[in-house]
């Protein structure tokens, strides 16, 4: 189902422009490649000029430039065809010892260089168009010594060069003798027959797949999905890509959308590990720009705050029951949506999730993760993006130490609607007992674990939006009653370098029989000083002490759960921002 998309993607793809009216996507059995130099050849095959094919200023990057699909090179020397790296092209290459490099910064490779020459000479020779002849002059005349005569720039060094004739623009590969050459070599009967599982049709099979690119940590050669490397991986004696049929068109539609989108900011968004791409599918291409401009809003939130308010204003509607269509006009239920995340292993890409969903149902099931998520006070300004909600969870708040596995399960549980992993819970939990941080994020992310649980029938007890002075689980009203302790405290003694929540926390959360019997001593102590100072404050505090005591068990529980630890911490963050709120409520205001 994953190629069959793509391949419908690519389709189209192909049937569209860009900006500058070039088809978004190259035709079978050419690639988009990021080609640095143009070397400029008169009709003698001699030398004119060299041509910088930079784009940006302080960082000059290579255009993108379609030319003939290039050679998966797993291993040994193979040449592309028309155009490649400097090591072939001109049998001169960087010199990978940095210790000689300021002295010697290049070095020469002959056996690409020769390889290339070879590959040229005899499929060009006989060919009459004047281009082709003159890069096969080129070819037999050029020495790869003569890179250090003619001064060419360092920068070129490794980069991927193509040819013109007389001037710049007039590429060689573009050429129809060159085009109708490259269209007999793609013909070739080399390749074996088979019924493709895609297509369903009898075809030439795909042996190798054209590599991925643009895959977050991949390789810079780009990776494959689908690759058998080992006898273990192969049955019935098929191997390589004969295992898996797909024909040699097939595979080249499903790489060039799948490299299209992995290129296309507008199309592809990082979470944790996984290179997250997605695209819309339907009869009018509104609907298809609408989905994905508000799928990828959602994911990424704008920064202007009106901007992310209508978004998920939409979103909250829909959680209320009403329809899409109602909420927002400009989107249909029945566009046909599809998210795939991508992550990069030793041996080839991996899928880390996949959906293929209407957005209908992918707009419901965004909106409840919204709405699992909300707590009252609210946790942010602007509404947090999956990638800053798993930072939560991260060592340091640094994105390498997200786990995959948990960044996976969360997209998957967000798009999909599913419950979220336990391990999230854990994780999050995890972290507060470690640097002692219950922030509202974290709270919200806990929250919403739950609220989904019991969503899913898979517990009892709802989980409150916002403070519940009538609820009486124990777990949610021992973390009232710490925030209480913690008040108490700080009113009494003011700014410590080491309250009650930095020291005590983590046992209070988990163990409380061993924990409160001792706050509540150390209370009583801190509310007579308080009576001292401040006796209206001391009295409203030992009345919400008294309201807390009071509906909780005679004996403090042993232990609790991780789910009653998500409660405690949901419970402290409720009664501690009740205090902020009273104040910004009872504070006078000044003239």
């Amino acid at each position: 189902m994953i190629l069959a998309s793509l391949v419908r993607y690519y389709r189209r793809l192909a049937t569209q422009n860009d900006d500058f009216s070039n088809p978004k996507v190259p035709p079978y059995g050419f690639s988009e490649e990021k080609i640095g130099w143009i070397l400029v050849l008169d009709k003698e095959g001699r030398l004119k000029t060299i041509v910088p094919n930079l784009t940006g200023d302080k960082k000059p990057k290579p255009k993108l430039m379609s030319v003939p699909r290039p050679e998966k090179r797993t291993s040994g020397v193979k040449p592309n065809f028309l155009w490649d790296k400097t090591a072939y092209a001109l049998g001169v290459e960087a010199n990978k010892n940095k210790a000689e490099a300021k002295e010697i910064p290049f070095m020469p490779s002959e056996k690409t260089f020769a390889a290339f020459k070879q590959y040229h000479l005899e499929l060009l020779q006989n060919n009459e168009d004047e281009a082709l002849q003159a890069l096969c002059r080129f070819l037999q005349n050029w020495q790869p010594e003569n890179f250090a005569a003619a001064n060419f720039p360092i920068e070129m060094l490794d980069a991927n060069i193509a040819f013109s004739l007389e001037n710049p623009t007039t590429f060689i590969h573009k050429r129809e003798a060159a085009q109708t050459l490259w269209a007999g070599r793609l013909k070739s009967g080399e390749a074996e027959q088979g019924l493709c599982l895609i297509s369903g049709e009898t075809a030439p099979i795909a042996r190798l797949h054209p590599a991925i690119k643009g895959v977050l940590g991949g390789q810079s050669s780009g990776g494959s999905i689908i690759s058998f490397n080992k006898e273990a991986f192969a049955s019935f004696g098929k191997e390589q890509g004969a295992n898996a049929p797909v024909s040699e068109q097939a595979a080249f539609a499903y790489t060039t959308a799948l490299n299209y989108l992995l290129r296309d900011n507008k199309h592809c968004l990082t979470i944790g590990d996984a290179s997250t791409v997605f695209w819309a599918e339907a009869t009018d291409n509104a609907f298809v720009q609408a989905a994905e401009g508000f799928f990828a809003q959602v994911f990424t939130p704008p920064n202007d705050e009106q901007e992310s308010h209508k978004i998920f204003n939409v979103l909250e509607q829909i959680a209320k029951g009403r329809p899409l269509q109602d909420a927002a006009p400009e989107l249909s239920p029945n566009t046909r949506f599809y998210i795939l995340g991508l992550a990069p292993n030793a041996a080839r890409i991996s899928i880390r999730f996949w959906q293929d969903t209407t957005f209908g149902q992918l707009a419901e099931n965004l909106a409840w993760h919204w709405r699992d998520l909300t707590i009252k006070p609210s946790a942010w300004k602007t509404p947090p993006s999956v990638w800053r909600l798993l930072l939560q969870t991260a060592v340091l708040g640094k994105s390498e130490n997200i786990s995959p596995v948990l960044a996976g399960e969360m997209t998957r549980a967000v798009i999909c609607g599913t419950p979220y992993p336990l391990s999230l819970l854990s994780q999050l939990i995890a972290r507060v007992r470690a640097d002692g941080d219950v922030n509202g994020l974290r709270v919200a992310m806990m929250k919403a674990v739950l609220s989904r649980r019991f969503r899913k029938g898979l517990i009892k007890e709802e989980i409150p939006m916002n403070l519940d002075t009538e609820s009486c689980n124990a777990a949610y009203l021992l973390g009232r009653l710490f925030a209480v302790l913690e008040r108490i405290q700080h009113q009494a003694l003011g700014e410590l370098n080491a309250g009650i929540a930095d020291r005590y926390y983590g046992s209070a959360s988990a163990v409380p029989f061993s924990v409160f019997p001792r706050l509540l001593s150390g209370a009583k102590h801190h509310l007579s000083r308080l009576r001292k100072d401040k006796a209206g404050m001391a009295v409203n505090l030992d009345k919400d002490l008294g309201e807390i005591i009071a509906k909780l068990p005679e004996t403090f529980p042993h232990h609790l759960s991780i789910e009653e630890q998500g409660r405690f911490a949901i419970g402290y963050y409720h009664q501690k921002q009740s205090y902020f709120a009273k104040k910004e409520i009872t504070e006078p205001i000044s003239n």
